[in-house]
Parts: C-alpha cells; structure tokens; sequence
C-alpha cells in the first residue's frame, strides 16, 4: 500500500474518488455529530446557566464566552465564576481549578491507548476539547467497537464544545437583559441529571454496578467529612483502583468480554 493509501486508511477512506472520499468524510462528520446529541442536550442549558451565573458575577459577554472558548470545563467554571462573585484573589481561583480538574489525568490515561493512531498535534487538540461527558461517550465506543475515524472523533468533541459556547452566549445574554433564577425552572439539576445517563451508558455488568456503588458511597462519605473538591478525586482512584484489582471471571457471551478482549 502507497503512502498516501495508508493514510487514506488511517483516516477511514477506502475511496480512490476524491468526491467519493470527502463525501465519506462528510458521513462521518455526521456520525460523530450525531453521538454528541446526548452532551448537547445537557450542554445547552448549563452553558445557559454559566452564561446567567458569569453574567450576575459580574463578568461580560465577551469575558464568559472567552471562559468557554479556552476554559471549556463546566464544574471549574461554575466554581471560578462562585469564587470570583465571592471576591477571590486569582490565585486561589487557579488552585481551585486545578484541583477540580485533576481527574482530566485519569481520564488522559485511560483513552491515551486508544489515540496512538492520532498525530501528535490531533492528540493535543483532541486533549483540548475532552470533558466528563465527551470522555464517557468516546470510552464507551473504544471499549465497544474500536477506534472510529477520525472527522467522526473530532466531529464530536467540536460539537460539544459549540454547543456549549452557544449557551454560554445566549445566557450571559439573558442575564444582561433579564433576571434570571436558574433554580426556579430547575436548570440547575441539568448537570447531575447529565451525569447519571452517562454513568448508565457505562454500566455493562454487575461489577460496573458495584464500583459505581463504591465510588458514590466513597464521594458522599469524604464529602460529607468536610473534605474540598479532593473528595471527586480521591473517592474516583479508590473506586478505580478497587476496579482495576477486582478479577472478574470471562463467561461467553458477557457482554463487553470480546470488545476488552480486542483492545488488549
């Protein structure tokens, strides 16, 4: 195979016709759009909620969009934009986020054996734009039909991503015109509600079950011990860790069996 075959191949392109080939592409752009319905749905109305709660902060349109545009983490901006209606100095918001945001290495981790057929600046770009929802969504598919191609990936993960800067607009639009209680009309249950159809997603068999059990139990103990945002973090490597240690017997026809099998 050529050169210039492979990386047809690499990319998901079994056409030798250009027009046939950037259709394909189109396909797939499609697909991985399609996949991120789910995220967008939830996106929307807690980018509208960011956008209502950064504009009450005192943060304007431009300055929120710029937060979801090179930012794009829902829970540290939630915070920073708490911490900086609180009055916080800039150096216990960027703590503060950057604790939130340590289990972005678990979920690194986790995928960066499936991206080996990505160039490194397509990794950086993928790392970019991955989130709790994005890294469910593309986890799920690894572990069950392989590596998909690569306009479906990234189709997917911008996406998200538009859909979040486009809530974030459209209420720190809102919140400049109009006053706005985001727990009035329940917008602020969105996220968790979120949460809980990709930890559904997720669940395959009994021992999936157990170790989200665990980890709940794990968070809510920690949590209610007084412990910070430490507490996502800590409860999700003991519960990942009790995961990784737990020898589960392969019965044919588990589901999940032969896909993990395939990845290995």
């Amino acid at each position: 195979m050529t050169q210039q075959g492979e990386k047809k191949h690499q990319a998901g392109l079994d056409y030798e016709n250009p027009v046939a080939a950037e259709d394909q592409i189109i396909r797939q752009a499609l697909a991985g759009a399609a996949r991120a319905v789910p995220i967008i749905l939830g996106y929307m109305p807690i980018g509208i909620a960011f956008g209502v709660l950064a504009s009450t902060a005192g943060l304007s349109i431009y300055s929120a969009v710029a937060m979801s545009i090179f930012v794009f983490a829902g829970s540290a901006q939630l915070i920073s934009v708490g911490l900086i209606d609180a009055g916080a100095g800039i150096a216990a918001i960027t703590m503060t986020v950057f604790l939130v945001n340590l289990r972005h290495l678990l979920m690194s981790a986790c995928l960066a054996p499936h991206l080996r057929y990505l160039k490194p600046w397509q990794q950086a770009l993928f790392s970019y734009e991955i989130t709790d929802e994005s890294f469910a969504v593309h986890s799920a598919y690894f572990r069950q039909k392989g590596r998909p191609p690569k306009a479906e990936l990234f189709a997917l993960n911008h996406s998200a991503h538009l859909a979040w800067i486009a809530g974030t607009l459209l209420g720190a639009w809102v919140g400049v015109q109009l006053t706005f209680d985001t727990e009035v009309v329940g917008v602020d249950y969105a996220l968790p509600a979120m949460f809980i159809a990709l930890l559904v997603m997720q669940i395959e068999n009994y021992r999936h079950v157990a170790i989200a059990v665990i980890a709940a139990a794990l968070g809510l103990i920690f949590y209610l011990s007084g412990m910070n945002q430490l507490y996502i973090i800590l409860a999700t490597v003991i519960a990942a860790t009790i995961g990784a240690f737990w020898k589960q017997s392969k019965k044919p026809g588990e589901p999940g069996v032969e896909a993990r099998g395939r990845e290995d």
